[in-house]
């Protein structure tokens, strides 16, 4: 027994190693999806845990990969291994450089919280406030689920669903999309707020407290 307790000692450390990856993000295929290199230099695609970000080819599908771009790409990560996924990607929770890459996508408006994988109580708290803050994809009156999405649902077109989906859309305002994304670029506060939430340009809105640009709009 004695001999058995050591040997368990011995391998603990290799068995918690073995369940959390770290290394740095080499690449972002999308707003759920990163290549890590590992600092054994081996290249893993981590499908990240609990979250559902919106397909390529649907409204916010490219700002989401922006989102999380802007987040991880080059930055120091680890992986929480859960398990893999059917097309053999890692499936695990991403911290970069110490975000939560689940809770960023989801307060940000980039991301659903997959409710057939994942029932944590933060993240659907997070994806709530981000909906009563019309953040990101929440400014569409009615967002398609990426998973409906990939079951041919249709999704209801919304004028002014994404800035990178429809660059010639106008609001009521007059504003456009038309690919801007720091807020040195905004001419105005009610500009850099028709950004944040009609073109899901949520980098605008480091902070979380609904109100971009805070050099702008911070007296108003």
């Amino acid at each position: 027994m004695r001999i058995l307790i050591a040997v368990l000692a011995l391998l603990a450390p290799l068995i918690c190693w073995a369940d959390t990856l770290s290394g740095r993000v080499v690449g972002v295929t999308d707003g759920d999806t990163v290549m890590l290199l590992t600092e054994q230099k081996e290249q893993v695609k981590v499908r990240i845990a609990a979250i559902d970000a919106p397909e390529k080819s649907q409204a916010f599908g490219t700002a989401s990969k922006q989102e999380l771009s802007e987040l991880c790409f080059g930055k120091p990560a680890t992986v929480e291994i859960q398990g893999k996924d059917r097309y053999g990607r890692t499936i695990g929770d991403l911290t970069c450089d110490g975000l939560n890459a689940s809770e960023e996508q989801i307060a940000a408006g980039m991301a659903w919280v997959y409710r057939q994988y994942s029932k944590d109580a933060h993240l659907i708290e997070l994806e709530g406030k981000a909906k009563a803050n019309s953040r990101g994809l929440w400014s569409d009156a009615s967002p398609t689920p990426p998973w409906e999405f990939r079951r041919g649902v249709k999704p209801k077109v919304s004028s002014e669903a994404e800035g990178d989906a429809a660059p010639s859309v106008k609001s009521g305002s007059g504003f456009t999309c038309a690919g801007k994304t720091k807020c040195g670029e905004m001419d105005s506060c009610e500009e850099a707020r028709f950004y944040l939430t009609k073109c899901g340009v949520s980098r605008l809105d480091r902070d979380r407290d609904g109100i971009p640009c805070e050099s702008i709009c911070g007296s108003n």
